[in-house]
């Protein structure tokens, strides 16, 4: 079966003619960009300012980012995503002064209020879904045809033991991040799954057929197919709901997943970018203990381990 990728649609505060053109994806980016100088200027948008370190372990390397000790108005914003109330949704509706486009019938894209990311974008449904709830066809399509354009990293934190901070269904994408993860898959990745012996959890890494657009990148169909072999080799459900708690993460070249046992070390929140070498810490004197204890431990001992 092959699926129709999604197509970005006309930007939602422009007039709509009486036969909308649809917008191609590769405008996607200008139009963030268009979208987010309006939102900094509103105060809608508010980023969040870090410094960055690297820690070493073994052959992988891991960037660190911290608030910056200097911006106690960004450290008030850390405070301000930790202690929403669960019970908001952010995305139902999502601010019109964040929301980007839209992505195919069943999606919006939207900026991420608090990024620490620039370009940082959500994949949100349109009508309210369980992060936890099994992803779609849709929810593939979506993310496929976001990667394919403009390469980057999408991942997926099902659930909030996997680090998902709202309960509304969003997938998400960063740019420039790609390479990170290729740095996590093993050599020669072969065409059937597998794991890297080197990593101490549980996970399985897929290698991406590129049938999506102009062949650069994997179509949603592959992408689901993909997805449907990981579960399978670690003995996950693809359908369940709720489903188990896991991490997706998606590049054009490869696809990881990563099941989940908790949602923190110590007090710090791992998500889908930690498996891809890039952790967060609310300030510089974790990073000691993160040091201390090395990444790959702390990702070990939230994941399930491996057999």
């Amino acid at each position: 079966m092959t699926s129709t990728p999604a197509r970005l649609a006309r930007p939602l505060d422009e007039q709509a003619p009486e036969s909308p053109p649809e917008s191609p994806l590769e405008s996607l980016l200008e139009r963030a960009d268009t979208v987010s100088e309006r939102a900094l200027q509103s105060g809608a948008l508010q980023p969040i300012r870090t410094e960055q370190s690297w820690l070493d372990d073994g052959p992988f390397r891991f960037s660190v980012r911290w608030v910056s000790s200097l911006a106690l108005k960004d450290r008030a914003r850390v405070d301000t995503v930790i202690r929403r109330d669960p019970g908001f949704n952010p995305f139902l509706p999502p601010e019109p002064e964040l929301t980007v486009a839209e992505l195919g019938a069943a999606h919006l894209v939207v900026l991420n209020k608090f990024p620490v990311i620039d370009r940082h974008l959500l994949i949100v449904t349109r009508a309210f879904e369980d992060q936890r709830a099994p992803l779609t066809q849709a929810d593939f399509d979506a993310l496929a045809a976001i990667v394919a354009t403009h390469g980057g990293l999408g991942f997926y934190n099902g659930g909030r033991v996997a680090g998902a901070s709202q309960s509304h269904k969003h997938l998400q994408w960063v740019p420039d991040a790609a390479a990170a993860l290729d740095a996590f898959l093993p050599p020669d990745l072969p065409a059937a799954p597998c794991a890297n012996p080197a990593l101490p959890w549980a996970h399985a890494f897929v290698r991406l057929a590129r049938d999506g657009h102009a062949a650069r990148a994997p179509g949603g169909a592959s992408l689901a197919a993909a997805y449907g072999q990981a579960c399978r080799m670690l003995g996950l459900p693809s359908a369940a709901d709720p489903m188990p708690p896991y991490n997706l993460i998606v590049s054009r070249e490869a696809l990881l997943l990563v099941p989940r046992t908790r949602e923190k070390w110590a007090d710090v929140s791992v998500n889908s970018l930690a498996y891809a070498g890039s952790l967060f810490v609310r300030d510089r004197e974790q990073i000691d203990r993160l040091r201390a204890h090395g990444p790959l431990a702390v990702l070990s001992s939230v994941s399930r381990q491996a057999d």
